[in-house]
């Protein structure tokens, strides 16, 4: 009788023990629950305006990374749609032709927004506008503008970006505009401004006075450290990372930085390989590069470097990332079943750099972006489809809800908030 009483008791703590197992959520779980609960944001996805027409567009899963069927399997909320010009003569000619490209592309997120996705898919212009959009159930567009060269010599162009719906503006890309010297001057130690033009000191002060959020990702330090004296307002970078763990001149260092913090803005860090981890991505992609050129060659494509695409004129640009993204797609496939490649740069090493940014300057002023189709992707968040990776991974590493939300987009629709609010300001005055 002893022996079955003890049997039953060893019994009963077996159970014990197990039924509050079964009411615990798994990691997964949990971190499904907070993914589905904040409002997620990327501040940099790229568009081409050959898929925003009425039979083609972002309501077909495309073979781009960013479209709708794609944000709603993976979660992601809010896509800030680029208004990209690369850099060319600063000309009225060039000024002219690139103002055309840069209305373009205002105009294909509009038709987006108003005729081919109105129940899918709205355009916000304040965070209020993001709440009540992704309440009522659907997806969210921003626009940012990269690279104001398209705005020429007119201040008053400013105005009428913010009035087509632009919240942020770069003053550079690759290459010195009229505005601001670009981060591309370490190269060669050749500079147009010494950081900002005359009319570039004035333009952060109508940013300022219009309520556009100034993006710092590509323009040189020291036009950074200008912006920085000159704003009334926080800053942000749409599309950048940490310098200390990824020595490129994209990234930003700790002076940077600290000097963002104590300004107030936010670092959406960015899911660009070459970014992240330069060893990793440099042994990985020699292996992956050869891939990409049969295949290309296969499609009748000459493989081009980054720096090359994008010295392309914009047309040459979105038709040669077109065919790209087909080769890329290809090879992503062969490279699943290739078990002998270097590692790939991941998720992992993305979240080291919030890790990183985080513990230097604060939960408060760190972001994500990705740059989708325009370069950007990683393993594990190689689409907008795979964006419940990064929050899986954030859970992994110990953050709470409150400090995903703000990584996801609290931080970045807070700087907006004050960015406008201080706009009001100015113009009472």
């Amino acid at each position: 009788m002893k022996k079955l009483v003890i049997i039953f008791g060893a019994f009963l703590l077996f159970n014990c023990g197990e039924t509050p197992q079964k009411n615990e959520m798994t990691l997964e779980e949990r971190a499904k629950k907070i993914h589905d609960k904040v409002i997620t944001i990327d501040t940099h996805d790229d568009i081409n305006i050959k898929n925003f027409t009425d039979s083609l567009n972002y309501t077909q899963r495309l073979d781009t990374q960013v479209n709708l069927p794609k944000m709603k399997e993976g979660g992601l909320d809010v896509a800030w749609l680029i208004v990209y010009t690369g850099q060319d003569a600063l000309t009225d000619a060039g000024y002219s032709k690139a103002a055309d490209n840069a209305i373009s592309k205002f105009e294909a997120i509009h038709r987006l927004c108003e005729i081919y996705a109105p129940d899918e898919i709205e355009l916000a212009l304040t965070s209020d506008d993001v709440r009540r959009i992704d309440k009522a159930g659907k997806k969210v567009a921003m626009i940012g503008v990269e690279n104001a060269y398209p705005i020429g010599l007119d201040l008053k162009n400013f105005e009428k970006y913010y009035n087509l719906g632009a919240r942020y503006i770069s003053l550079a890309h690759n290459g010195h505009s009229q505005f601001s010297d670009s981060n591309t001057g370490e190269a060669d130690n050749l500079w147009l401004h010494n950081g900002l033009s005359d009319i570039g000191k004035d333009a952060v002060k109508e940013m300022n006075r219009l309520g556009i959020m100034i993006d710092v990702s590509h323009p040189s330090i020291e036009a950074f450290n200008q912006m920085i004296e000159l704003s009334k307002a926080p800053i942000i970078a749409s599309h950048s990372s940490a310098r200390a763990l990824c020595d490129h001149s994209r990234n930003l260092t700790d002076d940077q930085l600290k000097m963002l913090k104590e300004n107030g803005g936010v670092v959406q860090t960015v899911a660009f390989k070459s970014y992240l981890n330069t060893e990793k991505y440099e042994a990985r992609n020699k292996e992956v590069n050869a891939l990409e050129e049969q295949v290309a060659d296969s499609m009748g494509l000459a493989v081009m470097t980054r720096p090359e695409v994008m010295a392309l004129p914009s047309e040459q640009r979105d038709a040669y990332i077109t065919a790209y993204m087909k080769v890329r797609a290809k090879v992503s496939e062969q490279t699943k079943t290739m078990s002998d490649l270097p590692p790939a740069v991941d998720v992992g090493d993305f979240i080291n750099h919030i890790d990183y940014m985080v513990d230097l300057i604060g939960i408060d002023h760190v972001g994500i972006s990705s740059d989708f189709d325009g370069g950007g992707g990683i393993e594990g968040w190689s689409d907008a489809s795979e964006t419940f990776n990064v929050t899986l991974e954030l859970v992994k590493r110990g953050y709470t809800e409150d400090e995903i939300e703000k990584l996801w987009g609290g931080n970045l629709l807070r700087v907006l908030d004050e960015v406008q609010a201080i706009a009001v300001r100015i113009q009472k005055k």
